[in-house]
């Protein structure tokens, strides 16, 4: 079973995610957030579908401004898909399964 990696440090996010070898999806998000707390279970649901063709990220911006600011997030959830350390395709707000399915599955 797969699971979404809580990135805590920067030189984390450059492992996990830049310098990945498949696809990444990267919710940014915080506690007090409520949509961000609609979308968690979701993001779960991810990680064990697409174990092994994409990796499931969280990233909280209360603990991580600087990456926060890095990628221009202003609203949260911010969810942003990398592709070979780039950044492929970013959605703002609560959505449905399937628009982060599409979102991974583009980049597979």
């Amino acid at each position: 079973m797969s699971k979404v990696i809580h990135i805590t440090e920067e030189s984390a996010f450059e492992s996990q995610v830049l310098n990945a070898d498949i696809p990444v999806l990267v919710d940014f998000w915080a506690d007090w957030c409520g949509p961000c707390r609609m979308i968690g279970p979701i993001l779960d649901q991810l990680a064990d579908e697409f174990d092994g063709k994409a990796i499931i990220v969280k990233i909280n911006v209360d603990e991580q401004p600087d990456l926060a600011r890095k990628y221009d997030v202003m609203t949260i959830p911010t969810v942003i898909t990398f592709k070979n350390g780039e950044i492929s395709e970013t959605s703002t707000g609560a959505k449905p399964k399937s628009e982060f399915e599409e979102m991974l599955n583009k980049l597979i």
